[in-house]
């Protein structure tokens, strides 16, 4: 069973990446086409919409897993359940400090370009 449910977690992951890609390649093939300043901004939406996503996500997993832990201190939930649960929201905690340090990082080298 968490053999199962974890690379279906994988492949779900797998997916929305590809997604993702696909998503800011067709933003960035549009912004190379016609060079118009319209498609600058829709870069910008597209990457801010797919960010609040992750971010939405991210959320909704931590609170998956506050709900399935706070079924286990009453005893009420599966231990399965709780271990998928708390793992993969570490895991998403791990991911999100990854991307913010990154950004963060990304952020000082730019502003530490001369003008």
């Amino acid at each position: 069973m968490i053999t199962t449910d974890l690379a279906t977690r994988s492949v779900d992951a797998l997916n929305a990446y590809g997604q993702t890609q696909q998503t800011l390649n067709a933003s960035t093939d549009g912004l190379a086409g016609d060079g118009t300043e319209g498609s600058s901004s829709d870069v910008v939406s597209s990457f801010g919409s797919v960010l609040n996503s992750a971010i939405q996500s991210a959320i909704q997993t931590q609170k998956t897993s506050e709900a399935q832990t706070a079924l286990g201190v009453s005893g009420q939930g599966n231990l399965t359940d709780i271990a998928t649960s708390v793992a993969e929201a570490k895991l998403t905690l791990q991911t999100v400090t990854t991307v913010r340090d990154k950004i963060v990082q990304a952020y000082q080298d730019v502003m530490k370009m001369s003008i």
